[in-house]
């Protein structure tokens, strides 16, 4: 049996790829390589066999600090080529992030093929400088090729439960308009302060809003039909029965956008590394699939407006949804199940 190690921690953009990847290599025997304390602790053990690194990613600026990252991310190369000989890898695949730094490094000294994929319209600092020693790099944007070399294009993975009709339990009728509100965990508190003035006013015309605030952010408010939650497990309903989403543009949330088909108003986190959230934006703005608009550029007043404006013109929010959908690839996971396969050979 062929047996894979998986390296993907930190957050579900890493994380739900490449759990929909491993679904997908069910004849292989997977073990996964993590992070002690970040979210493959609940997501991966009932799953796949687990192995922890002690490792940290580099911050923007050096510090005395920078070299104990360095030194534990050289510890974790040696500790990561020992998993290997010890399990007896053929191929090693990574979502990237800096967890991906020690795996591809003891893939290349160790002789064993590694494929890294790169979600963001623009490579992070791990893809542009260890791209060179993966055999190649599966990219979520087409736009990305123009970056780096040797790549393949796959899209990025989504959940199963994203591909069928899911069931929404809530009691919204297929009639109303629903906006649904989502900042993910990093950036929800910004997002929440920009739309709350706004609700008020979506509601006097008749939308329906689920507001997904992140557990960082304790103001509630009791307004008719307006539903908060911290976070909402099925996404993939929620998703499938909005009719707009304002929302962050990790790479995820964007491939959940696209299968879903949602048009969207995409407001980028800020301080996501290198502004890779603003350039994944970029890629449905340019595309006629959603309305970009940075933080520091909209104030409340502005997506008050404009979210009226859409929810009186229904064939522009018809044509962003053809759009939208046209960005999907469907068949993503398969797709790097099929590139792992080929290297496997």
């Amino acid at each position: 049996m062929t047996r894979l190690l998986i390296a993907a921690s930190g957050t579900g953009g890493h994380l739900f790829p490449a759990l929909a990847v491993a679904q997908c290599l069910k004849d292989y025997q997977i073990e996964w390589l993590g992070v002690v304390n970040r979210l493959e602790q609940s997501l991966v053990p009932s799953e796949y066999p687990l192995h922890t690194l002690n490792v940290e990613g580099f911050q923007s600026k050096l510090s005395l600090a920078t070299l104990k990252i360095i030194a534990g991310q050289l510890k974790g190369i040696t500790e990561v080529k020992s998993l290997l000989s010890d399990l007896s890898i053929d191929l090693v695949f990574t979502t990237g992030g800096y967890i991906a730094a020690p795996a591809i490094l003891a893939a290349y000294w160790a002789g064993i093929p590694v494929i890294l994929h790169e979600s963001n319209s623009i490579p992070g600092k791990v893809t542009r400088l260890l791209g060179r020693f993966c055999n190649t790099t599966a990219i979520g944007f087409s736009q990305t090729a123009a970056y780096l070399k040797g790549t393949t294009w796959v899209g990025t993975p989504v959940r199963d439960e994203f591909l069928a009709p899911q069931p929404l339990e809530l009691p919204i009728s297929s009639e109303q308009f629903l906006i649904v509100i989502v900042g993910g965990s990093q950036g929800a508190v910004a997002l929440n302060q920009l739309v709350r003035p706004c609700l008020a006013a979506w509601l006097k015309e008749g939308a329906v809003i689920v507001h997904l605030t992140g557990d960082k952010d304790t103001e509630s408010l009791a307004l008719k039909d307006y539903y908060s939650f911290p976070f909402y497990k099925n996404m993939a309903g929620l998703l499938q029965r909005a009719n707009l989403a304002i929302s962050r543009s990790g790479a995820g949330t964007l491939a959940e956008l696209s299968v879903t088909g949602t048009p969207s108003i995409l407001v980028p986190f800020p301080f996501a590394a290198e502004d890779h959230q603003y350039y994944n934006a970029q890629v449905f703005s340019d595309a006629g699939a959603a309305f970009l608009s940075p933080q520091s550029e909209i104030n409340s007043q502005q997506l008050e407006e404009l979210v009226l404006r859409l929810l009186k013109d229904r064939e522009q929010l018809a044509i962003m949804k053809q759009k939208t959908a046209s960005l999907a690839v469907r068949d993503s996971a398969q797709k790097i199940s099929q590139v792992i396969r080929f290297y496997c050979k």
